[in-house]
C-alpha cells in the first residue's frame, strides 16, 4: 500500500509584520523589520525596550457572532491562534461551522487539531490584587494566599490560560471532531505539533489538520526572564530595525515578540478530491532531543539541531544535495547561533557552502512556540514563489559560522525547503517542505 501523501492547502499568519500570511511575506520580501519599542506596557527602565508586536486587532472581528461571549476567556495567546486559525482555514477554500454554520463542506469527525503552545504568562492586574491581600511584612503568605488571596481570583481565570486552550478554541470554533493534541516544547512546539498532526493523516486518523502554535511574549513577566538569562539586545533601543542580528558578527541578543501561524494540511486524495489549491508537500520530519551542559544555552556542538535535520532528510528520502532553502532557528543570541551552525553544517557536510539559509527572525523577533510555524509558512510561500528574500541585518558572519546566508533577494525554482527549530530544554524539530509534483506518485 502506497503510503500517504500530506499537503499543505492554506495558510494563516499573525505576525509582527501583519495579519495574513500574504502580509507577512509582502514585509519579509521587502526586508522590513516587525520590531519596535513595547506598546503593550511601559518598558521605561528594563534594558531591552523592543519587541515584535502584531498590528492592533479586535479578536470580535475572528469569531462567530455566536462565539463571542467566550472571547473573555481567551488570554492574547489563544486570540493569537483563533486568528491564525481563521485565517488559514479561510485560504483553504474549507467551509467549516466557523466561517458558515448551514454550508459546511467537511465532515468534522475527520478534522484534526494540533497546537503548540508556550509559557504563557498572566496578564499581571489579574492576579495583582490576591498577591496584595497575601503578602505581610514585603514576603508572600501561601496561608493567606488560601484563606483570602483566592477570593480575588475570578473563578475562571485558570480557563484562560491552560495551554491546552488554544486547540480548544479551534476545535469548537471550526467544529473539529478529530483528534486534538496540544504541544508545550517551547520553540520546537510548532514543527512538533505540525508533524504530529501529519502523522495523524498519514496513519488514516483525519483527513483534514489544523497545526501550528501561537505565543505572546511581550508580557514583563516573560522579558525580565529573557533578560535575567541574558539572551536580550541591550544596546539597540534607538536602533530597533538593527537589533536582532542571526549569526552575524555584531549580534549581541535577541528580541522577543509575538505571533500566531496555522496551516491546514490534508491528505493529498481529501485535497484532491475537493479540488483544493495544493501550496506544498510535508515529506520529512525530524525530532530529537540532546540536553547541552547548561541548560541555558544549546549545546556547543549543535548535536541536537544535526540529529533533527539528518532524521528529517532522511524521511523525506533525500540528502543534503537536493536542498534549495534552509530556514534556521537564528535568534541572534551569539552562543546559541553559533551551536546551530555547527550542528546544521555536522548535517549538511560539503553542502554548507552551498546551500542557501534564510533566518527570519531580524524582521519577525524571536515568537516562543509561534516562531515555528512562522517559519512553515515562510518556507511554503519560498516554495510557491520561487523566491529566496535576503537576510536582514547580516553583514559578517560570526567567527566559525560556514552558513550560507542569503544576502541578496534570489528566483530560483525550490523543490525542497527545510526549517528547523530548538528549546534551551533539548528539543529539536525540523520538516522537509516540497514543491507539489502533481504526476509524482511517491
Amino acid at each position: 500500500m502506497e503510503p500517504t501523501r500530506v499537503v499543505v492547502t492554506g495558510l494563516g499568519a499573525v505576525s509582527p509584520l501583519g495579519l495574513g500570511a500574504d502580509s507577512m511575506w509582502a514585509g519579509l520580501r521587502e526586508g522590513r523589520c516587525g520590531i519596535g519599542r513595547i506598546k503593550a506596557f511601559d518598558p521605561d527602565g528594563l534594558p531591552c525596550e523592543l519587541a515584535g508586536e502584531v498590528p492592533d486587532y479586535s479578536i470580535q472581528d475572528h469569531v462567530p457572532r455566536k462565539y463571542r461571549k467566550s472571547c473573555k476567556l481567551m488570554c492574547r495567546d489563544i486570540e493569537l491562534a483563533v486568528i491564525a486559525a481563521r485565517l488559514a482555514v479561510v485560504a483553504s477554500g474549507l467551509v467549516t461551522k466557523g466561517i458558515d454554520p448551514d454550508n459546511v463542506g467537511v465532515d468534522p469527525a475527520r478534522m484534526a487539531v494540533n497546537m503548540g503552545a508556550g509559557i504563557i504568562s498572566c496578564e499581571m492586574p489579574e492576579l495583582a490584587p490576591a498577591v496584595a491581600v497575601s503578602t505581610a511584612d514585603g514576603r508572600f503568605d501561601v496561608r493567606r494566599w488560601g484563606r483570602e488571596g483566592l477570593d480575588h481570583v475570578t473563578p475562571l481565570w485558570l480557563l484562560k490560560y491552560l495551554p491546552n486552550m488554544l486547540a480548544c478554541h479551534i476545535g469548537i470554533i471550526h467544529d473539529a471532531q478529530g483528534p486534538s493534541n496540544t504541544i508545550t516544547c517551547a520553540e520546537a512546539s510548532a514543527h512538533l505539533a505540525i508533524a504530529e498532526a501529519a502523522q495523524i493523516i498519514a496513519r488514516g486518523d483525519s483527513d483534514i489538520a489544523l497545526a501550528g502554535a501561537a505565543e505572546a511574549k511581550v508580557n514583563p513577566a516573560l522579558m525580565v526572564r529573557q533578560i535575567l538569562l541574558k539572551r536580550t539586545n541591550n544596546t539597540c533601543n534607538d536602533r530597533p530595525s538593527e537589533a536582532c542580528r542571526p549569526f552575524d558578527a555584531n549580534a549581541s541578543g535577541s528580541v522577543f515578540g509575538e505571533g500566531g501561524g496555522v496551516l491546514v494540511i490534508e491528505s493529498l486524495d481529501h485535497a484532491r478530491r475537493r479540488g483544493a489549491k495544493i501550496l506544498a508537500e510535508l515529506v520529512g520530519i525530524g525530532q530529537s532531543h540532546s540536553l547541552g551542559p547548561a541548560y541555558a544555552q544549546l549545546e556547543p556542538d549543535g548535536q541536537a539541531v544535526r540529529i533533527a535535520i539528518e532524521k528529517a532528510l532522511d524521511d523525506a528520502d533525500i540528502d543534503a544535495r537536493r536542498l534549495d532553502l534552509l530556514i534556521p532557528h537564528g535568534t541572534g543570541v551569539p552562543q546559541d547561533d553559533l551551536a546551530e551552525a555547527r550542528g546544521v553544517e555536522a548535517a549538511l557536510g560539503e553542502v554548507i557552502d552551498r546551500v542557501p539559509v534564510w533566518p527570519t527572525k531580524s524582521m519577525l523577533s524571536t515568537t516562543g512556540a509561534a516562531s515555528g510555524a512562522l517559519d512553515a509558512i515562510a518556507a511554503v510561500l519560498a516554495i510557491t514563489t520561487g523566491t529566496i528574500p535576503a537576510a536582514r541585518n547580516f553583514e559578517k558572519a560570526a567567527d566559525g559560522c560556514r552558513l550560507r546566508i542569503a544576502t541578496e533577494s534570489v528566483r530560483r525554482p525550490i523543490e525542497h525547503a527545510i526549517c528547523c527549530s530548538y528549546t534551551h530544554g533539548g528539543q529539536t524539530a525540523a520538516l522537509v517542505l516540497k514543491r507539489y509534483d502533481e504526476g509524482a506518485t511517491e
